[in-house]
Formats: C-alpha cells, structure tokens, sequence
C-alpha cells in the first residue's frame, strides 16, 4: 500500500492549480519569517529536526499509518452529477446518504479461503450417501482444475437437523448450528472462474481480474466515515497470511485511494503508529503543531478549496488514530467470560489468533467502521490443505484441522453481536471462492475445484433467517435451482444497505462502473 503523495507532488499539483511558487526543500539560505507566528513556529520546529527531517517524519508518521489515501485527490471526483431519474434530490456520496431507507448500517464479512466445500459444511446430499463410490452420471470423464475425477464421494461427517428450521448442518461445526434459524443459505452460488486468486478477486470485488474496488470499498465511498476517529473499512486478514490475490482482494481500485482498506489484526498492528524512536511525545506534539500551522495558514489563502480541506482533514483522522487505534485493538480490556466465549486463550494458537482477530472485528464493528473483512485461512497451499480450506488430497484430516479454528470463534462472534444489539444494524456475509467437487480428485480423498454451484450466506439486518434459497442438484454438482451469481449476491447486499446497485457508479475509463457490473438482480426471496 502506497502512503499518498510526496511533498514534491503536492507541489507540483498547486502549480498546476495556479496556486504559489513551490517550496524548495534544499533551499538552506531561507531567511526568518516576518509574521509572528511563522517566528514561533520556526523557532519551535527548529528544536525538533530540520526542514528536510520534518517532512520526511511528517509523511512517514502520520501518512504511514495507511491513512494517506485520504490525501488523495477524490474529493471534486466524487461530486455528484445532478438530480436522479425520479427527479429528487441529488443523492451525494459520502455523506451517509442512501438511495431508499436501509436495513443494514454496517457489513461483516467472513471469508473462508481455499474454496470451503460447501458438501462437507452446509449442504447434505442424502443421494451422495447414497451412490458413494459410484460414477458421477454423465460426467464419468469429467476433468476438473488438477485433472480427471474419481467416483462420488459422501462427506465423511454426518449431517443433523437443527433450530426450528430443521437446517441440516455438518457435525464439523457444531457451534455454527446454533445460529441457523437466523441464517439465510443460498445454496446455488456460481463463479466465472476456478482458479482461486480470480475466484477470490471476484467474490471481493464482482470482477475477477485485479483493479477494481472491494464490496467495503464501494460503502466507503457510498457512505463515509460514521466514526471520525476510525476508517470506514478494515480488512483482518488471518495470522497464516493473505488470501489468494492479496490486497486485490480489499483494494479501492480506481475509487479513490482514501477507500482502501486499512489493514490491521491482533498479529499485525498499523504500521508506525506509534512515535519513531528518538522523537519525545513533546516534540511530536511541536511537530503536529507546526504542521497545523502550515496547514491553516494554507487554507486561509484557499478559501473554498474543498480538496485542501479534505486533505487537512486526513492528517487530522491519522492524529486521532494515535488515540483511538490502540483502545480499539486493546483486547485485555474486555472480561475473561468474553475470552472464553471466543476461545482467545485456546492452545491451538491459529485458533487462538483467529478468535482474537474476530473479537477485534466486534469492537471495531461496534466503533462504527462501516465494513469490515475478516478471514479464516490465507492463500492455497496447493496439495497439502494446511493454510486453507483447499483439500485436493486429503479432506478428512484437512477440515478437521480447519473446521475448529472456524468453528468457536465465528460463533461466538455471532452471539455477541446478537446480544450486544449490533445485529439488527450489521448484515453478516459468509464467502467462499467456489465450491468443490463431489467426487474425490483420482488417486486421492480430497475434492478438486467446482464453480458451478456452491453455498454462501447471510445474517442479520434485513434478512429472512432460517431460509434456504437455491439448491445444487441432488449430487451438490451444480446450481440447478434458482442458480445466483455474485452479481446477484451484492446486488442484495446492496438493497440491505439502502442502495440500488445500478445507480451506485463512479465514472471511470468512459464508463459508470459498478460492483454488480452491468448484472444483478436482488434476492427478494431472503429478505425480510
């Protein structure tokens, strides 16, 4: 991730905006200043480090944080165009306003990367335990990702009916089952693509090549900050490292840079946020001073220059981070019945980090971050399953590995926001690239790659709980009732967050671009 603009490219935009003669940072035979506060100033900063020192402390203390993309140059590009198709008022980004009354405030998403077989998770098949080791039919020489498939393969773990609903659920995931009369399947999920970077891309973003904003992107831009002292979207990525794709998969793309997610994790604290070494809390405070100075004083001779406000307005969040991202990720401030309950202290330590990783995206959720991303595993590990849910070769020992780790945690989760009161404003996503095969990948007992239908889920704000939508066919092969694209997936999440995914655009390379791209259809089916 960049950290914004150097000094020298502020410079150069105020001379293409017509505004003073640059600054020159080599210029050492400066005389005093004549106002009084430059004076002051002058003699403040002079105790603290030298021109050249200055610049590069400000820029890398406060822009390094990864809120520089604040600095860049999005506010007019955000401007909106006139009255919308109805003729109402001009619907503005940025400013919490929606097109029509929203359900959900804020957006949760649990990713689970590798592809989780939706066969061995969420959806039984009775005929799968029925035909085992027999031939898919009409798909005998099928050939999938990593080659020709074997016979049909059951789940290794039994399914049971649970809640109200009667939801079959696997027995891998017995603290899940509890919530599955507040849940909503969508059993018929399919990608364009079988290759995980792509899938993962696509699900993140309604794109599957890289360069295009992540779903917490588009809100960022669509509703602002709720909290002025936290970014509108933080992407938790698991303690084993980044998804299939990386930081495409919570990239602003062509949005403006102050969009991208912030990174952060109970492993992984926001880069230099605290004091360089060397530098006293009073001299950063000096620092900071002087650097406000500079700032109002530019200002006043920019009246009305809307970008320049936005601009002082980021180095003012980055300063107030100081405060407020530490309190946020001081997880030893909340009771030990909290710990229990999400398992931070459990000997498995990816468990433990996941637990704290998701009891960390409580707290920011509670703080008003609009959208957080939470991941459960990291980039595919190819043959051996350990990093993620991508079990080619040995499924059994695989997801008993990782359906634990998942498992508590995501749970736990669920019941805090539930009884704290956070879910009836947050829409809670669960997701996937793609599913997987129901035959075991030849010569192994794992399951090759499947696009063609797989499950993903919602909870929460808005939405019918205890419903299943869609459904694979009676081999969990592919989506054959009521199949749903991504497209059509955002597109409801959307809705739930008072947006109509057609006129949410942004002008880009001679085109209104769009999270649903030119698709999508909402799920009326599982709203509320």
């Amino acid at each position: 991730m960049g950290i914004g603009p150097s000094p020298r490219n502020i410079w150069i935009d105020d001379r293409r905006r017509g505004g003073p003669a640059p600054l020159k940072a080599d210029d050492s035979e400066r005389p005093m200043p004549d106002h009084p506060d430059d004076r002051r100033a002058h003699a403040l900063i002079g105790r603290v480090v030298d021109r050249r020192g200055f610049l590069g402390q400000s820029f890398r203390g406060l822009a390094g944080i990864g809120l520089a993309g604040l600095l860049a140059d999005d506010l007019l590009a955000s401007t909106p165009r006139g009255p919308d198709e109805a003729g109402s008022a001009a619907w503005i980004p940025g400013r919490g306003m929606t097109h029509v009354p929203a359900r959900a405030k804020r957006v949760l998403q649990v990713f689970c990367p590798g592809a989780a077989s939706h066969l061995d998770l969420w959806e039984h098949k009775p005929e799968l335990d029925r035909r085992h080791g027999e031939p898919l039919p009409g798909e005998e020489d099928f050939l999938s990702f990593q080659g020709k498939n074997g016979n049909l393969m059951r789940s290794p773990w039994p399914f049971a009916r649970r809640g109200e609903s009667g939801k079959a659920i696997s027995s891998l995931l017995p603290h899940m089952a509890r919530h599955v009369d507040d849940i909503a399947f969508v059993h018929s999920m399919t990608s364009k693509t079988n290759t995980h970077g792509p899938g993962c891309v696509f699900m993140n973003t309604g794109h599957d090549t890289e360069g295009f904003p992540a779903t917490g992107s588009w809100l960022s831009y669509a509703l602002g900050r709720e909290n002025e002292d936290l970014p509108a979207y933080v992407s938790l990525p698991d303690i084993r490292g980044e998804p299939p794709n990386g930081k495409a998969n919570w990239s602003n793309g062509f949005l403006p840079a102050r969009h991208q997610a912030i990174v952060l994790a109970d492993h992984q604290p926001i880069r230099n946020l605290e004091r360089p070494e060397g530098i006293s809390a009073a001299e950063e405070d000096a620092t900071l001073d002087y650097l406000g100075l500079l700032n109002a004083r530019h200002a006043e001779a920019r009246p009305g220059d809307e970008e320049l406000q936005a601009r002082i307005a980021a180095y003012e969040l980055a300063g107030r981070m100081q405060v407020s991202a530490p309190e946020v990720s001081d997880l030893a401030s909340e009771p030990s019945s909290i710990h229990r309950l999400y398992g931070t202290d459990d000997p498995n330590p990816l468990k433990a980090a996941y637990a704290r990783n998701c009891l960390l995206a409580r707290r920011l959720l509670e703080r008003g971050v609009r959208c957080v991303n939470l991941y459960c595993a990291s980039r595919a590990s190819g043959v051996d399953g350990l990093l993620n849910w991508d079990a080619h070769r040995t499924l059994k020992p695989d997801y008993e590995r990782h359906a634990p780790i998942f498992d508590q945690p995501t749970a736990a989760l669920l019941s805090d926001l539930k009884a704290r009161g956070l879910m009836d404003e947050t829409l809670v996503l669960w997701t996937t690239e793609f599913g997987r095969m129901p035959t075991h990948q030849q010569g192994t007992t794992g399951r090759d790659h499947n696009p063609d239908g797989f499950t993903c889920w919602m909870m929460g704000a808005g939405v019918k709980g205890g419903t299943s939508f869609g459904a694979t066919d009676p081999f969990g092969r592919r989506a054959e009732v009521d199949p749903v694209t991504v497209w059509d997936f955002y597109a409801t999440v959307l809705q739930l967050l008072g947006f109509d995914h057609t006129r949410l655009t942004y002008y880009h390379n001679g085109l209104d671009r769009r999270l649903t791209d030119v698709h999508g259809n909402v799920l009326k089916a599982i709203l509320a």
